[in-house]
This record gives structure tokens, sequence and C-alpha cells, in this order.
């Protein structure tokens, strides 16, 4: 009877020890849905920027991802006592490296390099402002690119809590091509990989 019950408590042991040796695990893929401020927003003011963006997250070798998304940013440019919105709808596509875990594989670490391609507008479309004046920028297809530290901290097997830092670049428009970004967000795992006696089973 002791023997049985000292082999149940080893395997209990031996598989709550491997539960977080399934994180990051090639073909894992999550869900990550963030939002962020844009070039050092104030609470106050026209000035202020966000965005808000989706993304699949596939696992690669060593715990490397690709990340193929969307994004939505919104920059208010101040102009006397108004301010001009430019709207700039993104895809991604990237792949980022792993540079720092911790034992338990709880938090993670990445540096990333992004392509960018979308769609900026200014002011809407609208080339008449308020006060008569003609806006000479003008909506236009935009391409890029983007460097990105992200952080992931896992709070379940399935969930972890996002935190990154971005500058992108983009060409095409008539606005400003360079935009800081930093937020936060939520990933979902949506299927993982469990080795067992040799097979990877998802569960």
């Amino acid at each position: 009877m002791r023997k049985h019950i000292a082999i149940i408590i080893a395997s209990l042991a031996l598989f709550t020890g491997q539960a977080h040796a399934q994180r990051c695990l090639p073909k894992m893929q999550g869900i990550e849905l963030r939002a962020n401020l844009v070039d050092g927003m104030r609470l106050s003011g026209n000035n202020g920027g966000y965005s808000f963006g989706a993304a699949l997250s596939t696992y690669t070798k060593n715990g490397n991802k690709w990340v193929f998304g969307g994004e939505y940013l919104l920059k208010n440019n101040p102009y006397k006592d108004t301010a001009i919105p430019v709207a700039q709808f993104t895809a991604e596509g990237g792949y980022y490296f792993k540079i720092l875990s911790d034992a338990r594989k709880i938090v993670f670490v990445y540096a990333g390099a992004s392509t960018l391609a979308g769609y900026e507008s200014v002011n809407w479309g609208e080339k008449v402002l308020h006060d008569g004046s003609t806006l000479h920028d003008r909506d236009a297809f935009i391409y890029g690119g983007a460097l990105t530290l992200d952080v992931e901290f896992y709070v379940a097997d399935r969930i972890a809590l996002l935190a990154n830092l971005r500058e992108r670049l983009l060409w095409g428009g008539d606005t400003r091509k360079f935009h800081t970004q930093f937020g936060a967000g939520v990933k979902i795992i949506i299927n993982r990989h469990v080795a067992w006696n040799g097979r990877t089973l998802r569960i």
C-alpha cells in the first residue's frame, strides 16, 4: 500500500513539475489582444494617441514565435483650438526571438522585428477644415516596419499578461513617420501540446 501511495505522489510531482515546461512549445498558438498609448499620450489635451490590436502568435523552436495580426492607431495632431485626427490601419507579420526566461517558465522576454503595411487616413478624408483652410496631407497606402520589446507573464498555463514597447517606421503617407508605442494586453493560448510517452498530444 505504501508503495502504491509513493508511486502516486511521485507521479503527481512529476506531472506538476512538467506543467510549466508545456509553455511556448513548437506549434502552440495564442490569441493576443493589446492596447497601447502612442507618442507619450497625455491625459489632457488634443495631442494624445492610442492603438488597439489583435494577433495570432505561433511558437517555434527555442520558444521563439511568429506573430501575424492587425492594428488600429489614432493620433490627434493639434491645430489651433482643435485637432486633426490621423488614423492608421495596418497588418503585421513578424518574428520574435526569446532573449530571456526564468527557470519556471513564467516570464518570457522577446525582441522582435515586423513588416507593416496598411492605409492612413488624415482627418477622415475631409480636406476643408473648420476655419476654411485646406488640408494638403492626403490619405495614402503606407508600409514599413517595427521593432518591439515584448514581455509575457503567465498567470496560468493558458493565460498570459503582456507588456510591450514598440517603435514603428512607416513610409508612403504625408504625416509623421515614427511612432513610439507602449502598453499592455492579454494572451489566451488556444491549443497546447503535452509530451506523453514520447508522443505529442493536443489538449
